[in-house]
Formats: C-alpha cells, sequence, structure tokens
C-alpha cells in the first residue's frame, strides 16, 4: 500500500525548494559570470537587444555580474580568412567563459572546432541534419540552442509566394547552398512543378554576388523570389530589398522584421523572439545545468506579415485569402 506524503513532508520539502531558490539566487548574486559570444552581426541590432534585455529579467546584468566579450566576424567577406574566425575562438575560449555563444552554422563548426569543453549555444536551420547534435531531446556534447524549422518554414513560404502571384508560372530561389542540401532544393522544386511553376535555383555565397544573382533570376523569365533562409541573405537584405524593388520583383522573406523593413511578405519566427529564447537557454547554463541536459528548442511561434507599401509599389494586388491570414498587414 502506498502512503500519502503528510502534510508536514510536503512542507518540508516546499521549504527546501524555496531554500534552494534563495540559494541559486544568492550564488548568482554574489558572483560574476562571463559569456563569450561570436556573431555575424553587429551587437547592436534589434535581436541582441532583445537577447540582452531577456538576460536582464533574469537577473544576468552586463557591468554589474556578467562581463561580456565580443567577436563580430563575417566568413563570407572578400578577403576575411577561416584562420581570422579561429583566431577570434582561440581568444574567447582562452578568456575561459562560463559559456559561448554563437551564431549561424559556419561559427559553431568553428566553436565546436575550438571547444568541447565549455558550453555553447547556438543556432541552426536544423541541428539534427547539419550534425552538431544526434537529437533534440538528448544534444549529448557541449553543445545546444536553436533549430530553426528552416527546411519546412522554407517550404511554407514557397506556397505563400505561389498564392500572393498566382500568376506567376517562373519563380526563383535565391539560396546559400552551403547551408542548402540538394534534396531540400529538390523539394523545392518539386513542390513547385505540382502546382505548375517552373522554379529556377540562384546560389549566392557572398553579398557581392546578390545583386547578380536577382538580375540573372529576372533575365531568366522568374517574376517572383524566394528568398531562402540563411544567414548571408539575412545579413545582406539591404541588396535584396533594393534591387527587388528596383526590379519590382515581389519576393518572401525569412524573418517577420523584414517585411516591416520594406520586404513585400515574411513568414516564420520572430528573430527578437528567437535571441530571447536563447537568452533563456543561457540562464540554465548560468545556473549550473549541462548543454547535455538541455534539449535543443524549436519556435513555437510564427508570424505572416503583409507589407501592403510594397505591394502597391510593384503594382501588385494581395489576394483576400492571404490578407485573412496575415498576423500583420502594414498599410
Amino acid at each position: 500500500m502506498k502512503r500519502r506524503p503528510t502534510r508536514r513532508i510536503i512542507l518540508t520539502a516546499a521549504a527546501a525548494t524555496v531554500l534552494g531558490d534563495r540559494a541559486v539566487r544568492a550564488q548568482v548574486s554574489n558572483r560574476t559570470f562571463r559569456v563569450g559570444i561570436l556573431t555575424a552581426v553587429s551587437p547592436q541590432v534589434a535581436n541582441w537587444v532583445a537577447f540582452f534585455d531577456e538576460l536582464g529579467k533574469a537577473g544576468f546584468v552586463e557591468g554589474k555580474n556578467l562581463i561580456v566579450d565580443r567577436r563580430v566576424v563575417d566568413w563570407r567577406v572578400v578577403g576575411l580568412r577561416p584562420e581570422q574566425t579561429a583566431a577570434s575562438l582561440v581568444e574567447l575560449v582562452q578568456l575561459a567563459p562560463d559559456v559561448l555563444v554563437t551564431s549561424a552554422p559556419p561559427l559553431i563548426v568553428a566553436a565546436q572546432a575550438a571547444t568541447r569543453t565549455i558550453p555553447t549555444l547556438g543556432i541552426a536551420d536544423d541541428m539534427v541534419a547539419s550534425g552538431f547534435v544526434p537529437s533534440l531531446a538528448r544534444p549529448g556534447g557541449n553543445l545546444t540552442g536553436i533549430s530553426l524549422l528552416a527546411s519546412e518554414l522554407d517550404g511554407k513560404r514557397q506556397e505563400i509566394l505561389m498564392e500572393l502571384v498566382p500568376a506567376s508560372h517562373h519563380m526563383a530561389v535565391l539560396a546559400d547552398l552551403s547551408t542548402k542540401g540538394p534534396a531540400e532544393v529538390e523539394a523545392l522544386r518539386g513542390a513547385a512543378a505540382m502546382r505548375g511553376v517552373e522554379l529556377s535555383i540562384f546560389p549566392v555565397a557572398g553579398p557581392e554576388e546578390i545583386a547578380v544573382a536577382i538580375d540573372k533570376a529576372q533575365a531568366a523569365g522568374a517574376t517572383a523570389l524566394n528568398v531562402l533562409a540563411s544567414p548571408i541573405p539575412h545579413n545582406n537584405r539591404k541588396i535584396i530589398l533594393d534591387r527587388s524593388a528596383a526590379l519590382r520583383l515581389p519576393a518572401i522573406y525569412q524573418w517577420p522584421e523584414t517585411a516591416e523593413e520594406g520586404g513585400l511578405a515574411a513568414y516564420g519566427p520572430r528573430f527578437t523572439k528567437v535571441n530571447r529564447q536563447l537568452a533563456r537557454q543561457l540562464v540554465k547554463l548560468l545556473h549550473g545545468a549541462k548543454p547535455a541536459d538541455i534539449p535543443v528548442e524549436q519556435p513555437t511561434e510564427f508570424e505572416l506579415v503583409i507589407n501592403l507599401k510594397t505591394a502597391e509599389a510593384l503594382g501588385l494586388t494581395i489576394p483576400p485569402s492571404i490578407l485573412l491570414l496575415a498576423d500583420e498587414v502594414i498599410e
């Protein structure tokens, strides 16, 4: 026969929990933590601002109980050698941070090459398919973070684009093929073909190739553009926004914020929310959890944003069905 816990036992357990929480808070307030960040974008952009705001809500404040060592690198800028990224990581590792935070798959690769012992956080299109972790539930090593569901969302954006521009029978994909496998690209092409749409793939490996690729897409007859999820297109989105506007080429993007910046449409998780999610994982690590015990998370909220100002400039009428689905319509 099982004994039910007595009120005394329950109260004792509750008191132990409260005392344990107080001990953790005291530990946080009484020591200074060091975090190393390797990123391909400026720490002043909105997503990193959100990241540190979320840390502050948990009691971790830079200059108070948190030292942040930042290294900003762009592995695709002409003239930047891979060893420069490696050098930045060596510097960070030598500072012995409590946690190393990276953004973008190539930086995760470099971080894993630099250390297999320092707890590391990262964001990737697909953490499992990229080979960073064996499973989302059990990452198993010194790395955990956010897996963006990018493959599924690239396909969903393709569907939305076909609804946005129903008269288009030839569309283009702008892709960094270093982050996209052949199977993923062919799946997009096959899905488009089933809807009677020809899909042309235009790879880009750096900012200097983006405008050229968009020009080639229009010259080939493409009348709409799906910008696949990847750091290179996102970090150089101003080029895409300007060129697609000049060519009157409707385009859909990964992050909702891009539509708010002038893109026609975007569908996916909000970048600032993803970074807040990453910050909450960092808090767990700073409290002493091991990366192997923290499941890789995925975004749970997705937004469709339509910019009617951009649609008007493109001479495009947005179908009412899409407007009804939109989470935000910019007028």
